[in-house]
């Protein structure tokens, strides 16, 4: 008994001694806490407007196009050698061979004393502004009645359904009920990664075995769009090599059952264009157009390229505005596109 009594009068004394320890150290920090001032919190940063996105998009075709002319305008050459070089730097920065000829010609009919560095960078910049035109509507002003059907096509590797999915995004954000077709059958991955932005975005979609026809699947697509009468319906289409003519021709293929179920459908045929293939865009910008008719373009990539100059070619000798311009991976970095933060992406100021 007495090792008993012993044994709980040292628990006792301990358990008090522990307990006075905690509530040493407690107040302790409640008075460091009271001594040390209160630490500001930061404002959270502005978010990033769509101007300055586009502009930092074209960092890099910025830096390439003027320092190519500011090597050449600074460079201290006679009229004949700097017309030469100019002519070399507009060509090297994908502005395209019929476009450049324009662009000299209005620093041709500058006055002997404005044929400075600053009265030339004055004179491509106005002839610029003119050729990329004023700012297009977005797509979904297009039609009054829905639904609003967009084709869109493209070459694979250029973004085209990714660009979709953001497409897609931008309609729900505005409270619109969106309807993806996935037309791009030949493509497994097109598929189920259409399927993914559709439930991301909560989209519906049409889709079909790997291998069906696509105008079956946009068949079946425009039918449930007139039964289901979404506000805009986006469709997929395959995006295989644009030389062979048979894809030319299933194209207008798809065309031609849009334009059965619905008529006066598509309101939209949207061409995207990867920014970085430089003059190759172009080329295909023509066969597109040839081949089913371009109602506007969207340019990919453009925050990893030193190409942008070939959106001044695209808009210019097509005479195909261009809608949206693609800066980023996230969804927000599809923008619509703005002639002037372009024009200061390419060619700023001084």
């Amino acid at each position: 008994m007495e090792d008993g009594g012993a044994l709980l009068l040292w628990g006792g004394a301990w358990a008090a001694l522990i307990v006075v320890l905690l509530v040493a150290t407690a107040v302790r920090a409640l008075a460091r806490r009271r001594r040390a001032p209160e630490r500001e919190v930061a404002p959270e940063a502005p978010a990033e407007g769509a101007v300055e996105r586009v502009r930092r998009g074209l960092a890099r075709s910025r830096g390439a196009l003027a320092s190519r002319l500011g090597g050449v305008l600074g460079g201290g050459l006679a009229d004949g050698d700097l017309r030469e070089k100019l002519e070399e730097a507009l060509i090297e920065s994908d502005v395209g061979v019929r476009t450049t000829e324009r662009l000299l010609a209005s620093i041709d009919r500058l006055p002997a004393a404005s044929r400075d560095p600053h009265g030339m960078r004055s004179a491509l910049r106005h002839e610029l502004r003119g050729l990329l035109g004023p700012p297009a509507p977005e797509s979904d002003d297009a039609s009054a009645t829905p639904p609003l059907v967009i084709l869109v096509v493209g070459v694979n590797g250029v973004g085209k359904t990714t660009t979709i999915g953001k497409l897609a995004a931008r309609h729900g954000a505005a409270g619109r009920k969106v309807l993806v077709v996935a037309g791009d059958t030949f493509r497994a991955a097109a598929v189920d990664q259409l399927s993914i932005w559709a439930e991301r975005t909560g989209a519906q979609i049409v889709r079909q075995e790997l291998g069906t026809d696509p105008s079956a699947v946009v068949f079946d697509g425009m039918s449930a769009a007139v039964a289901r009468r979404p506000d805009v319906v986006l469709i997929d289409t395959a995006g295989r090599l644009h030389t062979k003519s048979n894809l030319m021709e299933e194209l207008r293929k798809v065309r031609r059952t849009i334009e059965r179920i619905l008529p006066g459908a598509p309101h939209e045929v949207l061409l995207v264009l990867d920014a970085t293939t430089g003059q190759n865009a172009l080329v295909q910008a023509r066969t597109f157009a040839e081949a089913i008719g371009v109602t506007g373009v969207i340019l990919t990539k453009l925050d990893g390229s030193a190409r942008g100059g070939m959106g001044v070619a695209v808009r210019a000798e097509l005479d195909v505005p261009i809608r949206y311009v693609g800066v980023g991976e996230g969804v927000d970095d599809l923008q619509p596109f703005d002639p002037e933060a372009f024009l200061d992406g390419l060619l700023p100021p001084e």
